[in-house]
This record gives C-alpha cells, structure tokens and sequence, in this order.
C-alpha cells in the first residue's frame, strides 16, 4: 500500500488506537468523567490525525531525497521524536483550556503523554511498515 491511501489508513489507525487508550487514562488522571476524558481523547486526536498527515508528508518528502533512504533505528527515532515533539507544542493550549489548568500543568501533562507516544509512535509504526511495507520513500531506488 503507497500514497495517499496508505497515509491515510496509517494516521486513522493510529489515532483510532491513541484514543482507546487515552481516554481511560485521562479519566484516571483528571477524575472529569469519561465523556469529558473522551471528548479530550477525540480533540487531541483529531489535532494529531491532521499533524500526522503533514508531518509525515513533510518526513516522508525529506526521506525520499536522502542518500539512504533505509528505515534505521535512527531514523525512526527521528521520526518519532520529531512528530511527538511537534504535538507537545501544538497540544499544550488545548490541554490547558479544556481541563482549565494552567499551560505549565498542561505542559507536564504533554510531557507524560509525550514518553508514552514516543514509545507508541515508534512500535506502532514499526508494526504497521511490517504489515503494510515502508512507503516508497524509504525503499531503495531502481537503477
């Protein structure tokens, strides 16, 4: 599977995963009640499924120019890294509006969220190349 279907069928799975698992997460944490945790599930995640089609476009776009352009554990990480990273920023006025704490609880917050989708991130993708190969970006080029 390549191109836009496979971006789109990884980000929709991927989200669809984060927020079963957020949600009674968030419910443990914040005590708000498990529609309140779900909505938050459902805003972080619809925030995340739009970074996650960019920001896979941009690496995958990256990728493609790259001398190598194997899938190493380092480069994995780098993709992870950089797309949690970039929810940290993106997530933090979220988080702080909707549980109405302040931005530096709401930073801590991500930062819990953040160690464990790095992890998340990282495994998931992995499985899904596995399953459904690595985009055409991260295959060797035909002479």
């Amino acid at each position: 599977m390549q191109g836009p279907t496979r971006k789109l069928v990884q980000a929709v799975l991927y989200e669809a995963i984060a927020i079963a698992v957020l949600s009674p997460t968030l419910l443990l944490i914040y005590d708000d009640g498990l529609a309140h945790a779900g909505a938050l599930s459902v805003m972080l995640s619809a925030s995340a499924l739009i970074w996650n089609v960019l920001y896979n476009y941009l690496f995958e776009f990256w990728e493609a120019r790259q001398q190598s352009r194997t899938r190493t554990l380092s480069r994995r990480l780098l993709h992870s890294f950089g797309f949690e990273g970039g929810l940290v920023v993106l997530l933090v006025p979220l988080v702080a509006w909707w549980l109405d704490i302040s931005w530096w609880a709401a930073l801590v917050t991500d930062l819990g969220l953040f160690v464990f989708f790095f992890f998340y991130a990282l495994v998931f993708q992995w499985g899904f190349d596995r399953v459904f190969d690595v985009p055409a970006s991260a295959q060797a080029c035909a002479d």
